[in-house]
């Protein structure tokens, strides 16, 4: 018989309150599309050339085989901390912590950039109404100082509004990303029908791409591009049906994929390659300049904030989750665990997690410009994404591989999938971060040395081992006596009608 699955301590019930259309916004904000492209197609052109909308199809494939790997696991087991529960029970708690650990640090690192990408979007804004100076204090936009200081404004309002209850931050996320996504829409269509760059189905060809390097460079960029979608399935404990976050988190995916490749043709038909790397951050406002006259040509701004904002909310949200799965299972402390009574939210953890992104922030007044403040974020968190994203697919894999003597639909989509596209995900990490080793012959504190680009993923899951090996002889958390997480429905109230009682566990911890 497999071990009990230990229940939730008290006071840790969140209230069932989303549906699809709200996983939908959750995950799409946490995409968040304009952002990445308004800021990731010129560092993507850098590597993929004009090849950039074939890169964006090829690294939606093993992505969408790790969205199937998290739906078909989210079915079995409805955990609010996902891979970190389904990684531990499938291969064992030490590869499912590091997984639960590695999404909570990239998100803060995550939290702590885009803020500055906030702010510094806001700058842009006030520079276009003819502000360049306050207080004889200049309002660069390129300044990593002065948009910090505006994004660190930014993270507390977005807490404020996560705190105070989920069901009505989705609903701002929702209307920010109908603006956004309005203005992306117009704009890149009038980009494709007034582009005079001629098209070439060349663009639609990955093995056009200049080398394996640039390729393996390119594809993880692209994995960090669709890196948010999995943020529906952090809330799956506050869904009226466990089923909604699935379908929320697959809908925003074939969304991000659309607008992505759709962006991408555009921005090739108004802009040469130079033109497109060389403008990097700012490619989105330098196309709606390059289309429209003010103020029309500030739209692509304003939906850019939109964009990042909701993306600031949407990554506080599933990271408090997260953390207060963790905090059941005592592999983090009871402070995690706290859900106000008032507002039904991990309240405390999401205003602790909303600080130390703020320190963090802080700390990376180290790197002078916002363009390589944005490059040595992407470079760090890329190869913890292909990580967790590797780990939970296999996870996948292992725990429903009998689906491999049930016929060949529930083989491929069950095993075959996953397996393959978490071990992709795994060759591409491997490989790039031997890029990385061998690129640089010394270490330099510049986010194009490769041994710098190693040392924060280096950090972070050094950090994740010391944490739980706390965890395990420490604080004697059952988590790593099981391998499974706390059973969040063993307290919950039952579910809305309809939506049916969770499946019960097939196979013994590992």
């Amino acid at each position: 018989m497999p071990p009990a699955v230990p229940p939730a301590p008290p006071g840790t019930r969140m209230r069932r309150s989303l549906g699809v259309k709200d996983g939908v916004a959750i995950a799409a904000s946490s995409t968040a599309a304009t952002t990445s492209i308004g800021i990731g197609m010129g560092t993507l052109a850098g590597y993929a050339g004009r090849q950039t909308p074939a890169l964006l199809i090829l690294a939606f494939l093993p992505i969408l085989g790790i969205a199937l790997s998290y739906a078909r696991l989210n079915r079995s087991e409805p955990n609010c901390g996902n891979g970190y529960t389904w990684v531990g029970r499938s291969i064992g708690p030490w590869p499912g912590f590091l997984t639960g650990w590695v999404v909570t640090v990239g998100n803060v690192i995550f939290m702590a950039y885009t803020g500055a990408i906030t702010g510094s979007v806001l700058l842009q804004f006030l520079n276009k109404l003819g502000a360049h100076a306050v207080f004889g204090v200049a309002l660069d936009p390129n300044s990593t100082a002065t948009s910090t200081v505006i994004g660190l404004a930014a993270l507390v309002v977005v807490t404020l509004t996560a705190v105070t209850g989920v069901r009505s931050a989705t609903r701002l996320q929702l209307w920010l990303l109908i603006f956004e996504y309005a203005v992306l829409l117009v704009f890149c269509a009038w980009g494709l029908l007034a582009g005079d760059q001629p098209f070439s189905f060349s663009w639609l060809n990955p093995f056009e791409i200049g080398s394996a390097t640039s390729l393996a460079q390119g594809m993880v960029l692209a994995v960090f591009l669709y890196w948010g979608w999995d943020a529906a399935f952090t809330v799956n404990e506050e869904t009226k049906s466990a089923g909604d976050a699935a379908r929320g988190g697959l809908l925003a995916l074939a969304v991000m994929l659309a607008l992505f490749v759709f962006a991408a043709v555009s921005f090739q038909r108004v802009l040469g390659n130079g033109e497109l790397v060389r403008n990097g951050p700012q490619a989105l406002t330098f196309l709606g300049a390059h289309l429209a006259p003010e103020p029309w040509a500030s739209l692509p701004l304003a939906a850019l904030m939109c964009s990042a904002f909701a993306s600031l909310q949407s990554s506080v949200i599933p990271t408090a989750r997260g953390l207060l799965a963790m905090g059941r299972d005592r592999t983090l402390g009871p402070v995690w665990t706290k859900v106000s009574p008032r507002f039904g939210t991990p309240a405390v953890g999401t205003v602790l997690i909303m600080a130390i992104a703020a320190a963090v922030a802080v700390l990376a007044l180290g790197i002078p410009q916002l363009n390589e403040m944005i490059l040595a974020a992407v470079n760090s968190i890329g190869l913890v994404v292909s990580l967790y994203y590797g780990l939970t697919a296999l996870a996948c894999a292992l725990r429903f591989r009998a689906d491999l003597r049930a016929g060949p639909r529930a083989a491929l989509t069950g095993v075959v999938i996953p397996a393959t596209s978490g071990l992709l995900l795994f060759g591409l990490g491997g490989y790039l971060a031997h890029h990385y080793a061998t690129m640089s012959d010394h270490f330099e504190a510049r986010p194009d040395n490769g041994w710098f680009m190693l040392l924060v993923p280096g950090l972070i899951i050094a950090s994740g081992l010391a944490v739980a090996a706390r965890a395990k002889w420490g604080r004697r958390s059952p988590y790593f006596v099981t391998g499974r997480g706390t059973d969040a429905e063993a307290i919950d109230l039952p579910r809305d009608h309809g939506a049916g009682p969770a499946a019960a566990p097939t196979e013994p911890a590992r």
